[in-house]
């Protein structure tokens, strides 16, 4: 979850010019393995010091027109020999703090993905992970991270995908669905994933991945729509694990359809289409920057009621009906820090001493107040926006991801881990802002130890790449073997017979990586499990 603080003749030419731009004449012959041929055509990657790349792969018919608010349909299959080195355009959103996210995003043409694959064949077909992105559904692009490395490192092929945002991705209405194949509109953004999924099975051998050992992942949102997939019947089969990092938040529950509908006409009317007899049309109308400016304010996500979501994800964990399949589930120690700083500090009004009973009674209303304020002393904490913000991390992130846990031991293994280094350098978003705050091990800090974050080498010190070497071996164990091992670190726990112990990951000077049974206790989630889910 990021903080964010045509005239048809022309708009023709335009598009046939970069069509043109991004085909090259066909060759007689495959002469490197960075020509491959996909079930709708020729892409041509390029290679790296990591390995091949292949960036911008069209892997749907891209919504626009009349297929704005429809399901993903399979892409228009190309003549010669495709581009594929430079990254799809991004969904539709708004400019954020984040690096090159400065302008928002009014395309709608961007249901792409990128695939990032070790040189060669050797040893067979690979195992492939799949990459969500967060933002909230509401923003970021596949492009947020750069995994070759990670690719390289673990021997594995790995799949960055785009999909649509916001109410772009997420309008419930009931002339939506009237349309819809299982009569619940709303959840086009989810559907995009598995049309992916469904690319990945059919394409990814040709990259050299192995379609039957495909794991999805996420951070965020992200998380949040692997927790949401792993409840999805039909999505069933497009994967073998699940890794849910920080994802948990809310318990992963999807909108009931009524409330879904009930927004979905207020927004059109804020949209400047009251008319619910004619508000689609009038929507499917509108620029898609004026869609954009109205979404604000609105619960973007996925909706409860048809065959693609048939129960809330939590019921569906516990009732048997979600996927039998191992996953790794984790959070940070620190996920709060950074919205209570965005909340107080990074708007220029710290906390104060005087002003914190106030706010935590306006969060949480009197009496969960008052407990609030009994558990989270200032006298615990560095400042009044650091209590706040563990108490704001602990309600939607450590203890929803406790309670993950347990759910998905039901149906199969559960693997448990928290990402503690507290010492970690904040994400690049945070360190282009002048400020000393000490955020910890704060949300999306993690992705950094993986992967390139927004492509960026992260200042790691010598203890924190070994941590990130270590954290690498047991992401890529995962998707090898459904099991994260590490070279010199403890087995991560099954939930199924450790139940409430996890991998803590820390460096070497602070303990270093090893198990812990206390979370459950340092994160006071005996209150927050008590309450309902934030």
């Amino acid at each position: 979850m990021k903080i964010r603080i045509c005239r048809a003749a022309s708009a023709v030419a335009v598009l046939a010019a970069a069509a043109a731009a991004s085909l090259v004449p066909l060759p007689a012959r495959a002469a490197d393995d960075t020509l491959v041929r996909t079930d709708a055509g020729w892409v041509r990657g390029e290679t790296t010091d990591e390995g091949r790349q292949f960036l911008g792969i069209p892997y749907a018919r891209q919504p626009v027109g009349s297929l704005r608010w429809a399901e993903p349909r399979p892409a228009k299959p190309w003549d010669g020999v495709r581009r594929a080195t430079s990254f799809g355009n991004r969904c539709v959103q708004s400019a954020s703090w984040d690096p090159g996210y400065e302008n928002p995003s009014h395309t709608e043409d961007c249901l792409d993905l990128n695939v990032y694959a070790p040189r060669g064949h050797k040893g067979g077909p690979r195992p492939v992970m799949v990459w969500l992105h967060g933002g909230g559904l509401t923003a970021g692009a596949g492009e947020d991270i750069v995994p070759d490395t990670f690719a390289r490192s673990t021997g594995t092929v790995v799949v960055t995908v785009n999909y649509r945002l916001g109410a772009m991705g997420f309008l419930a209405a009931a002339g939506l669905d009237d349309e819809a194949s299982d009569g619940v509109s709303g959840n086009y953004g989810l559907l995009d994933q598995q049309a992916a999924l469904r690319w990945v099975r059919a394409n990814i051998g040709r990259f050299g991945g192995d379609a039957d050992r495909v794991t999805i992942a996420g951070e965020s949102a992200g998380g949040r729509s692997v927790c949401t997939l792993l409840a999805s019947p039909t999505a069933r089969g497009l994967y073998r694990a699940g890794i849910v990092e920080s994802g948990a938040y809310g318990d992963c529950a999807a909108r009931e359809r009524e409330r879904a509908v009930r927004d979905g006409a207020a927004f059109a009317k804020k949209a400047g289409c009251p008319d619910p007899a004619t508000a689609l049309a009038c929507l499917r109308e509108k620029p898609a920057k004026d869609i954009l400016a109205a979404q604000a304010g609105y619960d973007w996500g996925p909706v409860v009621g048809g065959a693609f979501l048939p129960a809330q994800p939590k019921d569906a964990y516990e009732n048997g009906g979600a996927a039998r399949v191992p996953v790794l589930n984790g959070a940070n120690s620190d996920e709060g820090t950074l919205f209570a700083f965005a909340r107080f500090d990074g708007a220029g009004a710290p906390l104060t001493a005087e002003q914190y009973p106030g706010a935590v009674i306006d969060a949480y209303g009197p009496d969960l107040g008052g407990r609030v304020l009994t558990a989270y002393p200032l006298t615990d904490h560095a400042s009044p926006t650091h209590a706040f913000g563990a108490a704001t991390g602990d309600r939607m992130f450590a203890c929803t991801a406790l309670r993950l846990n347990a759910a998905l031991a039901h149906r199969g293994p559960v693997y448990a881990y928290e990402f503690a280094d507290r010492t970690s350098p904040p994400f690049a978003s945070l360190r282009e802002l002048d400020t000393d705050f000490d955020f910890g091990a704060t949300h999306v800090n993690e992705v950094q130890y993986l992967f390139k974050h927004f492509g960026l080498d992260s200042p790691l010190d010598r203890e924190q790449r070994a941590l990130a070497r270590q954290m690498v071996q047991y992401w890529g164990s995962f998707i090898r073997t459904g099991v994260p091992r590490a070279d010199g670190g403890p087995a991560a726990p099954d939930q199924r017979t450790r139940p409430g112990q996890l991998l803590s990951l820390r460096t070497a000077s602070e303990g270093g990586t090893g198990i812990s049974d206390t979370v459950h206790d340092a994160h006071r989630c005996g209150l927050w499990d008590a309450v309902p889910a934030g």
